[in-house]
């Protein structure tokens, strides 16, 4: 006895109104969930009676023509036996690439390299090169010339890649296709062929000047534009001056990563900047105008009487201005009070006068330290 088929629309999850886009996402849902791959062992025979179920539901419904005639008279419509040829799915799982490569195309279908002549062809790699500017010419930008790899076809073999007098041979693995249709389980997979890694033809006698390949490698000069503002670890793109192509295949790019060379003054932090300007233990004491430098030139801050260690001046607008700023940054100039060295007797005697005179003025003259002495008593107290 047979068993009773499954209503198609059932079968798919759809409603018997779903479009052609709903039936063709159905499908392939239930055809990805019932993969071979994604279903071993003993739910194998399960998935694979369940796949062909879907694929037959999927065939008559995405017919306009079989749909309707199912529609009108159920299964008896569209049953193998009432017409020539074989019934659906009668191809079984041999034919779900060919039948339904518009949907698992871009799962299946895709690879780093694509097709050209019969052949795979495979995009070159992508080259680095790593380029040191210094802080100016990152701010106001530069041209520069850099020398990377390139391939010409080699003038022994004129590109063809066998010993002059010789000549290549078509792939005996592949029949000069480059690929191979391996079957696994339920599916046909293409893969590159191993015997000629995708060339379609194989050399015996290889060029000696360039080893097969037809090509050789040599040093060309780039002309490389680098933006204002471009800050370190930055990478600007060269489109197609990367490898070259497999097979005819399109080349890489080059990416040119940018390099800070350390600066003697400033330190950058994005599009700020920052100094460290050493002064006189008397200039911090007494104040007065000191001249900092600046990527623009020279500029001065005035110093305030007493003046302590580690205080920060900003100077707006003289940081940098970065490839995607609008306005400039900063300029921040850290102060550094240095303490006179290498005393002579005379300077020794001026200097423990003056500070005798500041004890007897009181924690006026040195409001931090007495106020460290109040704290350090209390601390040692408790």
């Amino acid at each position: 006895m047979m068993a009773t088929k499954r209503d198609y629309y059932d079968v798919l999850g759809v409603p018997k109104n779903a479009s052609e886009d709903e039936i063709k996402k159905a499908y392939r849902k239930l055809a990805m969930k019932y993969h071979p791959d994604r279903n071993q062992g003993d739910a194998a025979k399960d998935a694979e009676v369940k796949f062909k179920e879907a694929k037959e539901a999927y065939e008559m419904l995405s017919d306009g023509d079989k749909r309707s005639a199912y529609d009108q008279y159920g299964h008896a419509g569209v049953d193998p036996n009432m017409r020539g040829g074989g019934g659906p799915g009668q191809e079984g799982f041999g034919g779900f690439a060919e039948a339904f490569g518009d949907i698992f195309g871009d799962i299946f279908g895709q690879q780093r390299g694509g097709a050209r002549g019969g052949r795979q062809v495979f995009r070159g790699s992508d080259l680095s090169y790593a380029m040191e500017i210094t802080l100016e010419e990152a701010a106001s930008g530069k041209e520069a010339q850099i020398r990377i790899p390139t391939w010409e076809s080699c003038d022994v073999c004129h590109g063809s890649g066998a010993r002059p007098g010789t000549q290549a041979k078509t792939c005996g693995s592949c029949n000069g296709a480059g690929v191979m249709q391996m079957r696994q389980g339920f599916f046909s997979v293409q893969q590159t062929c191993p015997q000629c890694r995708g060339a379609g033809r194989i050399i015996p006698e290889p060029c000696p000047n360039c080893s097969g390949q037809g090509k050789v490698k040599k040093q060309k000069t780039l002309e490389v534009k680098i933006p204002a503002g471009i800050d370190d670890g930055m990478r600007i793109r060269s489109a197609g001056n990367g490898e070259p192509g497999h097979n005819g295949g399109p080349p890489g790019d080059l990416y040119i990563e940018i390099r800070l060379k350390k600066h003697e003054i400033f330190e950058r932090d994005g599009d700020d900047l920052h100094c460290v300007v050493p002064i006189s233990i008397t200039r911090a004491a007494l104040g007065g105008e000191i001249e900092v430098p600046t990527l623009a030139g020279k500029a001065a801050i005035d110093i305030p009487e007493g003046t302590q260690n580690g205080k920060q001046f900003r100077l707006r607008g003289k940081g940098i201005k970065g490839v995607r700023s609008s306005y400039p940054g900063d300029l921040y100039c850290h102060i550094s009070v240095e303490v006179p060295v290498k005393l002579s007797e005379h300077q020794r005697k001026l200097l423990k006068e003056l500070d005798e005179s500041l004890k007897k003025g009181g924690p006026r003259h040195s409001p931090g330290e007495e106020s460290w002495s109040d704290k350090l008593r209390g601390f040692f107290s408790t």
